[in-house]
């Protein structure tokens, strides 16, 4: 810890204060000897596990061939078998093409570099409490002032905001589902008071907010959003980041909601925990610009994409996505009970086996309880979990654990987080009594 204090700049977070030694599916020991069940995954990176036999095998075969040679000098095939099987697998029965680039925010710099070529626009319309990375453009579209915006000013031009569909904090007061999803609809109005219809070029939104929280949308609010786009001729791009591959139950969240975006970017877990991202898309929007337009250096490193086909094989062979709906519903399950007798829960939200509680100190009022969320955190970290927090208030308690958990391991897991919220309960706010 002095060492890394000495030699790394203070801005890189430290979640827990542990340095890593192995790790193997769902448990990650550190330096020490200690155990940890492992609910954050890398940050969403680990929906095929840690060290993923099959990504650990392609991995290795990859390096007894070469390591990099660019692919934009002297190509290799697996770079077009994810391109392949990324146009396959994203929602849309029509012709899509693919980039491969390093990183999540690296892959929304060039959706959003295509879809302003594409369209000959230039506004982008992005949503409250939205986070798509720390880069310039990124960090412009990205919601949160602290820590990630405050202090890197001035922002990239012509990035506008409206509200998403965070019910319970609804930014019109309004009730679901009697507000008739009243954020959707409010697109109209931007286009009359903030922006010009004509003007924008895409609207990007996650399918189900990341750092924001894990606000999970009513199934008919992007529907409405996709419609409006379509009606003005705007390019609708999903950031699957943290959604994809099999965490909300199914490959791609966008298809819970029965959305076809015409960009969808993909990252994380796409390669078992190598550096990767994609923007896969309409062909014709992929080929607008001229050779030369699109590219990188390491972007679809051959390590990386050899590890990408054998990760999406696990979670297709394994059916990753249908563990995830059951892994959601254990966790429904004790988080109802939970809800039920913490009133430091104040809801319990998601899809599949990304899911959150948000914590409150009244119910009343829904005053952030942001203490005790770091209260939380540190209270099962020193009893053997990993976790994380979200939130623009800092109060939500996230999950993003492999999807290889064995049932025992999530259930002491669970078991765990159970008791720090109620020993975090117990000294701040009077705990309801446990039904018999």
């Amino acid at each position: 810890m002095k060492r890394r204090e000495a030699a790394v700049p203070r801005g890189i977070a430290h979640g827990t204060p542990i340095f890593a030694a192995r790790a193997e599916g769902a448990i990650l020991e550190d330096v020490d000897g200690n155990r940890f069940i492992d609910f954050a995954g890398g940050i969403g990176c680990n929906n095929a596990g840690h060290r993923a036999p099959g990504v650990v095998a392609a991995m290795r075969e990859q390096v007894d061939a070469f390591l990099h040679t660019c692919f934009s000098v002297a190509p290799y095939e697996k770079y077009i078998a994810v391109a392949e099987k990324l146009n396959s697998i994203t929602p849309g029965t029509f012709a899509k093409k693919t980039i491969l680039v390093n990183s999540g925010a690296e892959a929304v710099e060039n959706a959003i570099k295509l879809a302003r070529f594409y369209t000959r626009r230039p506004a982008i319309i992005c949503f409250e409490d939205a986070f798509h990375g720390r880069t310039m453009l990124t960090m412009s579209l990205t919601s949160k002032t602290h820590p990630y915006k405050a202090g890197f000013e001035p922002f990239a031009a012509d990035i506008y905001r409206i509200p998403y569909a965070y019910c319970y904090r609804c930014s019109y007061s309004l009730k679901y589902p009697s507000c008739d999803v009243f954020c959707a609809q409010h697109l109209e109005d931007a286009f009359k008071r903030v922006v010009a219809a004509e003007a924008v070029a895409a609207v990007i939104a996650e399918p189900m907010l990341g750092e924001g929280g894990f606000v999970t949308p009513p199934p008919e609010f992007f529907g409405v959003v996709q419609d409006i786009c379509r009606k003005h001729e705007i390019l609708f791009i999903a950031d699957e980041i943290q959604t994809g591959f099999g965490r909300t139950g199914a490959m791609f969240a966008s298809e819970r909601y029965g959305v076809i975006p015409d960009m969808l970017v993909s990252a994380k877990s796409i390669a078992g925990g190598l550096p990767l991202a994609a923007v896969t898309g309409r062909a014709e929007i992929m080929d607008a610009p001229g050779v030369g337009g699109l590219g990188g250096t390491f972007g679809g490193n051959p390590v990386a994409c050899a590890a990408a086909l054998a990760a999406i094989e696990t979670i297709e062979r394994e059916n990753l996505s249908a563990r995830a709906v059951k892994l959601g519903e254990k966790f429904e399950a004790r988080a109802r009970d939970w809800k039920s007798r913490f009133p430091l829960v104040g809801e319990a939200r998601g899809l599949g086996a990304m899911r959150a509680i948000e914590l409150v100190r009244s119910r009343e009022t829904r005053e952030p309880a942001k203490r005790e969320t770091e209260q939380i955190i540190r209270y099962c970290y020193q009893h053997g979990l990993i976790v994380l927090s979200a939130g623009t208030y800092g109060n939500v308690v996230r999950l993003l654990v492999p999807l290889v958990v064995t049932d025992e391991q999530f259930d002491e897991g669970l078991g765990i987080l159970e008791a720090a919220i109620a020993t975090v309960a117990e000294s701040s706010i009077e705990a309801v009594p446990r039904s018999a």
